[in-house]
């Protein structure tokens, strides 16, 4: 079985005055951590360019390589070259699409990597899930909701296939799929 791949979210907390500092270490962070198989990209953003936190993703293809990364001694290196820079907190670890959700008032991208594949090929992928699955659950459901008003049946079918979709079959189909999508970026 293969490993979904790990989303690391990290915030830390960065005085404005150091803060071009602080974009230099988390360049330099990221360049270091791109060396590391199964690295699969990263990025900062800020709330307002003048907060002092300072959100940071990055994404390996399974635990293993997340695992080798966070025990580098270069890893160990660059964290402990940010000492009087900044503030470390507290990291998730995310598998889903759990966090596609929290959107900053505004947002500051500091350096921006990894390509996301073309909306035509996120499209595809979509729909390679949506119609089968609403297909099928519309043809098992019309024997109990076929006399129902239309909103209840739409509401019933939205409410069974999104947990399917979101938890099992976009994670299959993204991982299936994941030669060509990400093929040319």
């Amino acid at each position: 079985m293969h490993e979904e791949p790990v989303t690391v979210s990290i915030t830390r907390f960065v005085d404005p005055a150091q803060a071009r500092q602080f974009a230099a270490w988390a360049r330099s962070g990221q360049d270091l951590m791109s060396t590391y198989p199964g690295y699969l990209g990263s990025g900062w953003v800020r709330p307002d360019p003048a907060s002092t936190q300072w959100h940071m993703l990055y994404r390996f293809a399974d635990a293993a390589s997340l695992a080798t990364w966070q025990s580098s001694d270069e890893r160990a290196w660059w964290v402990a070259s940010a000492l009087g820079i900044v503030e470390h907190s507290l990291e998730e670890r995310r598998t889903g699409i759990e966090g596609w959700f929290d959107t900053p008032s505004s947002v500051e991208v500091i350096s921006p990597t990894g390509a996301v594949p073309p909306r035509w090929k996120q499209m595809v992928s979509i729909f390679l899930v949506f119609f089968p699955l609403s297909l099928l659950s519309n043809w098992a459901l019309s024997p109990i909701t076929g006399a129902w008003p239309l909103v209840l049946r739409v509401l019933v079918t939205v409410l069974l296939v999104t947990p399917v979709m979101t938890y099992l079959a976009m994670p299959f189909v993204t991982r299936a799929l994941r030669p060509w999508l990400t093929r040319g970026l």
